[in-house]
């Protein structure tokens, strides 16, 4: 099990590399929700997404231990794919990504850009697979996306970097996919402050996370899911990252509409490029603060700003800044 000594350590080894990313708020979105409500820009990271932390952890502790690789491969929709593009290039250690033929064209070319060989195929599934037996090649390590005790710590030094730049929060939110972020913020969480509740988000049409928590098993996705938040399809969570998401406080299921909403709205009121896989947690969000009696302070983790052409024009097809964000019925303008 991850320990919040290892995310502190992980923060250590990480800083020469990363960006310590911004706080934002709203105060428009603070009066309108009647809570405080501060967003860490992981947006704003370089290679635009929180997956950066964990990627220069996992080669930060092999090149600790003398041990790093003469290749390194990795399974990725895209976020992961740069950072582990990104990190191989620094560490001068050559780079293959597999990754399904829906990756996001711009996720894709930044990937190609930072000097990584991109394999794509039909399915994740075979992917995973294939990612599995290039890494049984001698000299060859494997850096998943999420499910390593290395890739954990390392994702969990965004929450402890967010808690750290702002005091007295209530509540942290954040995405899950794999669950690598959410499970490092519940860590860091429980260790600064027992009291603050952790919530996670999911897209419905991609729910393995919150059917493996209602089931207390691993629950898998059967085919690719339908949603934008691209960042959130993986097939399933990882053994690693399902014993600590056992004790999220509250986790919730986001539909399409919902994530459109959010996206269009954070970006409205941020001025930040958001993807849909960060912008739905603030459905989880309002859920929370709409079962609240007092006022509360509320970090979300803004994991990433990666958006295709294509997923843009989808969010966009239609204007959704004609309703107001409330904790009750949906104000019209």
């Amino acid at each position: 099990m991850v320990t919040f000594d290892d995310i502190k350590q992980a923060q250590t080894l990480i800083s020469p590399y990363i960006q310590r990313t911004p706080i934002m708020q709203s105060s428009l979105l603070n009066g309108w929700l009647g809570h405080e409500i501060f967003f860490k820009a992981e947006c704003l990271q370089t290679t635009g997404a929180f997956k950066l932390r964990g990627a220069i952890h996992f080669l930060s502790q092999l090149k600790k231990h003398n041990a790093l690789p003469k290749h390194i491969v990795a399974n990725s929709s895209g976020n992961h794919a740069q950072a582990v593009a990104y990190a191989g290039r620094l560490f001068n250690v050559p780079v293959t990504i597999y990754s399904a033929k829906n990756i996001s064209p711009i996720k894709a070319a930044a990937t190609e850009s930072y000097g990584a060989t991109l394999n794509r195929f039909d399915t994740r599934v075979q992917a995973d697979v294939a990612v599995k037996a290039a890494s049984e090649q001698e000299g060859v390590v494997w850096i998943p996306p999420f499910n390593h005790p290395y890739i954990i710590a390392g994702q969990g030094t965004a929450a402890l970097e967010a808690l750290k730049q702002v005091d007295d929060i209530d509540m942290i939110a954040a995405p899950c996919g794999g669950g690598g972020l959410l499970s490092g913020t519940i860590v860091t969480a429980r260790a600064l402050n027992k009291n603050i509740d952790v919530v996670g988000a999911e897209p419905l049409a991609a729910n393995d996370a919150a059917r493996s928590l209602r089931e207390n098993r691993i629950m898998s996705l059967t085919e690719a899911p339908n949603t934008l938040a691209d960042g959130a399809a993986t097939p399933s969570v990882g053994e690693h990252t399902f014993e600590i998401l056992k004790s999220v406080d509250a986790f919730h299921e986001v539909d399409e509409s919902s994530i459109i909403y959010w996206t269009q709205w954070l970006q409205h009121l941020l001025k930040l490029h958001i993807e849909p896989t960060c912008a739905m947690t603030m459905q989880a969000v309002v859920n929370y603060l709409s079962q609240q009696q007092t006022k509360k302070r509320v970090m979300v983790i803004i994991s990433g700003g990666n958006i295709s052409q294509t997923s843009m024009h989808k969010i966009w097809e239609y204007d959704c800044l004609d309703t107001l964000p409330s904790l009750g019925l949906a104000t019209r303008i």
